[in-house]
């Protein structure tokens, strides 16, 4: 299933730096290379996150305020609600079936919820350690289908997960995949579930949160501008 979703916003830059200062160098720097911005919690506990946010809209750029909710229904709620009237456009959420329930009935305007699964910087003995006595792929399943009968709007899930989810029916689920390397970028870092740009888009995911590869690159626009141009021929073919 190929949503219609303009290609220039299937790229959402994850913008985790520590300062209002640092966070507009790099959105003017990438110009019209990206449209989609994700505000994560290090920008959070900025003084700027608001300020970031709307310095984002006015310029017609999308926010994914990744904040990852987990409290109690009521409080998750009202937390979404006000979210809903900042403009945002994608939020996430974790927690059971309640928390995710209450948030996606919270939700107001152009904002939808996310629910996350397993972060990409997870595996079997991450997961061992949390007390999951299931694998990774098991994990995410259980969460998307609880995310789905709860209203949500769609998940937060490594690339490897994807076609597992597709496969189980739950394609009106939106899916936003992190952990995203180009082939010649393979991490060295905290993600170790990972995929190119092209394996993520070709498995279903719709939505690809890059970082690292275009924040740390000598020429982070020309970065940006090349997972585009590869995002844009996975599609196409």
């Amino acid at each position: 299933m190929t949503r219609a979703i303009p290609e220039s916003e299937r790229l959402i830059f994850a913008l985790d730096v520590p300062d209002a200062s640092a966070a507009i160098k790099l959105v003017n720097e990438l110009g019209d290379t990206v449209t989609f911005y994700k505000l994560g919690l290090e920008l959070a506990m900025s003084d700027d996150y608001w300020r970031l946010i709307d310095f984002l809209l006015e310029r017609g750029k999308k926010v994914f305020a990744d904040l990852k909710f987990f409290d109690i229904p009521a409080t998750t709620a009202s937390a979404v609600r006000q979210l809903s009237e900042r403009g945002v456009h994608l939020c996430t959420v974790h927690g059971n079936q309640g928390i995710m329930q209450a948030a996606a009935e919270a939700r107001t305007g152009a904002l939808k919820v996310l629910a996350v699964t397993a972060l990409t910087s997870l595996d079997r003995g991450d997961l061992d350690d949390l007390g999951f006595d299931c694998d990774v792929e098991q994990l995410v399943l259980s969460r998307a289908k609880r995310a789905f009968e709860s209203g949500c709007d769609g998940i937060v899930s490594s690339g490897m997960e994807v076609a597992a989810v597709r496969a189980s029916g739950l394609d009106k689920l939106i899916v936003v995949t992190p952990g995203i390397r180009p082939v010649d970028n393979r991490p060295t870092d905290d993600q170790k579930r990972v995929l190119s740009p092209t394996d993520a888009i070709q498995l279903g995911s719709d939505y690809l949160v890059v970082g690292r590869p275009i924040r740390n690159a000598s020429d982070p626009r020309a970065a940006a501008a090349a997972i585009q141009y590869e995002i844009s021929q996975a599609l196409s073919a």
